[in-house]
């Protein structure tokens, strides 16, 4: 058993398919499956099924890929740090974020931390959701270092950590009959049509499960968004209300024809940093992200600072 067949191995359990590993290594597909079989006869038992679209792993390379896939991060992690040393010079910090987070969360932060490490660089690569960001923290192909998400539920070799809470808010436009109210009522949601949030978001998920806990059913949507910015782009131009996290930098002068009125009913969303582990980081990583993390919670009315979990 070599790092190489456990590496493979990883793959592709990750991606389903050993033509598509092989693609990604620039190999022979025979070559990929001669890892697999590797594995399986030294440990005795089939690791993969091959079904009609691809591979899935079997019961015991569930084991071994959960197992594999945790040791070849932490030491992909300290090989990195070790390549840097050996090199001397300041490395790179690789983030995933969400399309509107350097500009909500991360820009002050970010002119902090160059003042501080000039000779670091700063690598962001955009994805599509909070999952979707964490999911990359586990893909040895984008080597990234930290991840901006919405605080979910735990996974498994993923690490979180708390930064701050937004409060909810119903985004209306200056010239509603709610714009004046310092307070919106939950049950005052119950039946109003709404710009929905993606339904795959952790964003939608804890707002779903807030309202069936308050018993509210909204309205037809009025538009489906991607991200919070488009929704209050819509309400601003009177598509509907929208209910959005109280984002930094959206209650200054941004946005003069919108009001966001506080919905204290709704628990807030929880937002921070999703790490592999905090302790295999590098010295610039940790401190781009509590760089990021002592401004966030600087920016803005609404939000504040998140208890530790």
């Amino acid at each position: 058993m070599t790092l190489d067949d456990l590496r493979v191995f990883v793959a592709v359990c990750r991606a389903g398919s050993l033509s598509a590993v092989a693609r990604e290594l620039g190999c022979t597909q025979s070559a990929v499956s001669q890892h697999v079989r590797r594995l399986e006869r030294e440990v005795g038992v089939g690791l993969v099924e091959r079904q009609a679209r691809g591979v899935v792993p079997t019961r015991a390379g569930r084991l071994l890929q959960e197992a594999a896939a945790e040791g070849i991060t932490g030491l992909d992690l300290a090989l990195r740090r070790l390549a840097e040393m050996v090199r001397g010079d300041g490395g790179v910090v690789r983030i995933a974020t969400g399309g509107t987070t350097v500009r909500h969360f991360m820009a002050q932060g970010i002119v902090d931390f160059r003042r501080s490490y000039p000779d670091v660089g700063l690598e962001f690569q955009t994805v599509r959701s909070s999952a979707g960001c964490v999911d990359a923290l586990g893909d040895p192909a984008r080597d990234l270092d930290l991840s901006w998400v919405t605080l979910g539920p735990a996974v498994r070799g993923i690490e979180q950590r708390a930064v701050v809470e937004l409060p909810w808010v119903l985004a209306v436009r200056a010239d509603d009959e709610l714009a004046g109210r310092e307070r919106i009522d939950a049950g005052e949601l119950d039946g109003m049509r709404l710009i929905g949030l993606p339904e795959n978001s952790t964003s939608y998920a804890h707002l779903d499960a807030a309202y069936r806990e308050l018993g509210i059913k909204t309205g037809p949507s009025g538009a489906g968004v991607a991200d919070w910015d488009t929704a209050i782009l819509l309400t601003e131009l009177g598509v509907a209300h929208a209910v959005v996290p109280a984002l930094p930098g959206w209650t200054g002068p941004g946005h003069p024809g919108l009001r966001f009125v506080p919905v204290p009913d709704l628990p807030p969303l929880t937002v921070g940093w999703a790490v592999r582990r905090w302790d295999a980081l590098s010295p610039p990583a940790r401190a781009f992200a509590d760089t990021v993390a002592r401004h966030a919670v600087r920016v803005g009315g609404a939000v504040r600072p998140a208890s530790e979990g």
